[in-house]
């Protein structure tokens, strides 16, 4: 159960909400412990339901661990199934107790009802987007939009455009990273019919969309100061620009024919929108 908990995505969700978190003490907002703590629970229960019911609806002919027996595999999705409502209903506790407290507003309220929707849209049929291509821009949407401003809303109590200039750019970045992911598991994904992100695209296209999300996030990053932002707060995100040109040239490579490294390119592509996040984060903490 571990494994199908993606425990990567717990620990990309826990650093977006420390980044959402860090922002409004800069603004001169002040710190709410409690309502952090909640949040963050909330938050990690949020993504691993996302997580487990993407497994719990899996289609049949496709297994959840490796040499189970039928009877293994109904059991595992049922306990999955059970663990993934007991999430949830924590997480309408934890929902209840932000609002006794006075910690949820409007727009903070929007925000936890998206991240449910979001869950629901991604893993749930009818709807199911990891099955009709959609997947990992929901997931990335979730990840690095919806999480951060969680984090944000929970202690600043209104939105603000320096959160947008900085959660757009980043979710481009997470997208890119869900893409590559894409391309390393390319070979299961056609044994299984999976209609990911990339064999919706095919790779004539899903290399320049890959290429265009890093540019798009890096000029979002450099346009901010002309947007009244000091630069001594977006600099930071900089610091993984060379992992971002070492996997666009990588990526580049694979697509002419070349010889893949998929683990440099999956530690690359991490790097670039873990690294971002973390040295944006730290920016907005030590300030």
């Amino acid at each position: 159960m571990l494994k199908l908990s993606r425990p990567l995505h717990l620990l990309l969700a826990a650093l977006t909400y420390l980044l959402g978190s860090s922002i409004p003490a800069y603004l001169g907002k002040s710190f709410s412990a409690l309502a952090f703590w909640l949040g963050l629970a909330g938050v990690l229960f949020a993504q691993l339901s996302m997580s487990l019911l993407a497994e719990v609806f899996r289609p049949h002919n496709e297994p959840l661990v490796d040499n189970e027996t039928p009877k293994q595999k109904e059991t595992l999705r049922n306990n999955l199934l059970y663990v993934s409502y007991g999430l949830l209903t924590v997480n309408a506790v934890l929902a209840f107790l932000l609002y006794i407290n006075n910690s949820l507003v409007l727009e903070s309220s929007l925000f936890l009802l998206s991240s449910l929707v979001t869950i629901i849209l991604y893993a749930v049929h009818p709807f199911r987007l990891i099955e009709r291509g959609f997947g990992e821009l929901a997931l990335a949407a979730h990840i690095a939009y919806v999480i951060p401003s969680i984090g944000f809303l929970l202690q600043a109590k209104e939105n603000h455009r320096l959160l947008i200039i900085i959660i757009i750019p980043l979710t481009a970045l997470a997208l890119a990273y869900f893409l590559i992911i894409n391309f390393t598991t390319f070979i299961a994904d056609q044994k299984y019919q999976r209609a990911t992100l990339l064999r919706s695209l095919t790779w004539e296209r899903a290399v320049p969309f890959h290429h265009g999300l890093i540019i798009f996030a890096y000029v979002i990053f450099a346009a901010a100061p002309s947007l009244g932002f000091s630069f001594s707060l977006i600099w930071p995100a900089f610091l993984a620009l060379p992992f971002a040109i070492l996997q666009i040239f990588h990526l580049r490579h694979v697509s002419i024919g070349g010889k893949p490294n998929w683990p440099l390119l999956t530690v690359t592509a991490l790097a670039v929108f873990g690294l971002t996040t973390y040295f944006i984060t730290l920016t907005f903490w030590i300030r």
